[in-house]
């Protein structure tokens, strides 16, 4: 169990944003609360059993959007617009990307940032920043 107080001080995140993320994130029921002196927030299932979709869409909404990307612009068509398909293909990728990455995905990964064995994809951030918080390098099933 880890408590409230202490995730914000390491994460450097304000103790009131984070017990609201927090609370979002248990009503997802992605964690589990405890309360009193050994309470704490923990994972409701195994780091493998939740993807990154379900924490974004528990934390922001659905990664869908239901209207036209063009919202109020220039639109004279009933069903669809010149946009329409590509940014439906784009929601279904980045959709499916999120869904298929695990918690525990994440955790290795960041395990092999940390032993320097790791090698992306894409290179590096263009900007990158000062990380905050400790590595918790134990990956439980």
């Amino acid at each position: 169990m880890l408590q409230a107080r202490k995730i914000a001080t390491e994460m450097h995140i304000p103790y009131k944003v984070l017990t609201q993320i927090l609370a979002e994130l248990v009503a997802a029921e992605l964690l589990e609360a405890r309360h009193g002196p050994a309470g704490g927030y923990r994972l409701a299932r195994p780091p493998a059993g939740i993807s990154l979709l379900d924490v974004v869409e528990a934390a922001e909404g659905p990664v869908t959007f239901d209207h036209c990307v063009l919202r109020d612009g220039p639109h004279d068509w009933d069903e669809t617009c010149p946009v329409h398909d590509t940014w439906t293909e784009a929601q279904n990728a980045l959709s499916k990307e999120l869904s298929t990455t695990t918690l525990a995905d994440l955790a290795r990964i960041d395990s092999s940032i940390q032993a320097g064995t790791h090698q992306s994809h894409f290179g590096p951030h263009p900007h990158p920043t000062e990380r905050c918080g400790q590595r918790d390098l134990t990956v439980p099933d």
